[in-house]
């Protein structure tokens, strides 16, 4: 049976600011494209069953740079959206919300097409990855480079805990994390790999 990889895009304007970024899609900084190209070498001469991007030109321009050939672009794999709270950062919603916590509380709705997720919402997009993925994995590696909080929610389900269990997985930018098994049971392998 094959691993699961999980690439987290390059940097963005947006994830140096540490505002939320979801539907928004900002291309990668200068220095996000550098990083997404320093990946490349881990991924060099392998062959996988299958690679799945978010649809956002982050996403996918990372996995170009990285020489991900052939992937196929999931909207499964879209980051979390956070309603009302996209383009803000954590520091400015705690002035009106001293308690917020992502992980806990969700979001609240935002404009039209974005009424924001739960943990347990994206949670179950996580469940449909997984499931489509599942059937590639006995041919192989599979990638899936998509953004940091929906990676992380889909970690802690690969690993049987509940979404918001995702708290638990810090992923920087354009790292490489590696699911695994012993014992026929999922394990966390390499987490936040750069070259």
């Amino acid at each position: 049976m094959g691993d699961l990889l999980l690439v987290r895009h390059g940097e963005t304007e947006w994830s140096v600011s540490g505002q939320h970024t979801s539907w928004t899609d900002l291309p990668l900084t200068q220095h996000g494209e550098e990083q997404a190209k320093s990946l490349a070498p881990l991924f060099a001469g392998q062959s996988f069953a299958l690679v799945l991007t978010s649809p956002l030109g982050r996403a996918v321009r990372t996995a170009e740079l990285a020489g991900l050939s052939g992937a196929v672009a999931d909207p499964d794999l879209h980051e979390w959206d956070y309603g009302a709270y996209e383009g803000v950062t954590t520091v400015d919603i705690h002035r009106t919300r001293a308690d917020w916590y992502l992980w806990n509380d969700g979001v609240p709705p935002g404009p039209d097409g974005h009424p924001g997720e739960s943990p347990a919402e994206v949670g179950r997009r996580a469940d449909r990855v997984l499931a489509r993925v599942e059937r590639s994995l006995g041919d192989g590696d599979v990638v899936l480079v998509a953004h940091s909080h929906f990676l992380r929610v889909l970690t802690a389900r690969r690993l049987g805990l509940p979404p918001e269990d995702g708290r638990l997985f810090q992923l920087a930018t354009a790292t490489v994390s590696r699911l695994s098994t012993e014992h026929g049971r999922p394990v966390v392998a390499e987490w936040n790999i750069r070259p």
